[in-house]
């Protein structure tokens, strides 16, 4: 009895043992030279990204920039990205935005949610804040290398980065 017992208290634990991937965290700042209100002329509209991201071909989007926009983004490297507006906040420079659709050829994560935000800085530039929170491509145990944490991490910190200088030399014009 006491064997069956042990059996089904290891039984009733294993669940508790699994779990799926934790979420990736990435964040990436830049300070440009300018006011915020010019940052944001340039980097607030949700159809605008091809105008300032290296990395963007081109952007389709529909009902512009209300909460619930969709919008397909073409990487020049290949592959779309399809995304949903969250929030447009145009007092506090605010967009937030998530993967409505996972293409694991154009960014190796199964989901993501991502919030871009401008700040003033104390000598009158901008602090810009682009955040995401993403999943891996392959959610299982033992993903292969292209779809796990690192890849994921990785591509998607790359866009980011790659974003941020794209705007900086567009709006300081260097």
């Amino acid at each position: 009895m006491k064997k069956l017992l042990g059996l089904f208290a290891l039984l009733m634990c294993a669940p508790a043992l699994a779990h799926g991937p934790t979420p990736i965290k990435v964040d990436e700042s830049i300070v440009i030279a300018a006011d915020p209100k010019a940052v944001w002329a340039v980097a607030g509209k949700f159809d605008g990204l091809a105008n300032w991201h290296p990395d963007v071909q081109s952007v389709k989007a529909t009902s512009g920039d209300a909460a619930g926009a969709e919008r397909e983004v073409t990487l020049k490297k290949g592959g779309v990205l399809k995304e949903g507006l969250d929030e447009i906040d145009p007092a506090a420079f605010k967009l937030s935005w998530r993967m409505s659709d996972p293409n694991l050829d154009a960014m190796p994560a199964s989901s993501y949610s991502l919030t871009f935000t401008v700040e003033p800085g104390p000598q009158g530039e901008s602090m810009v804040k682009w955040r995401g929170r993403l999943y891996r491509g392959d959610t299982s145990n033992e993903p292969p290398e292209n779809l796990n944490d690192d890849a994921a991490r990785t591509a998607m910190s790359s866009f980011l980065r790659n974003g941020l200088q794209g705007l900086k030399k567009k709006v300081e014009g260097k």
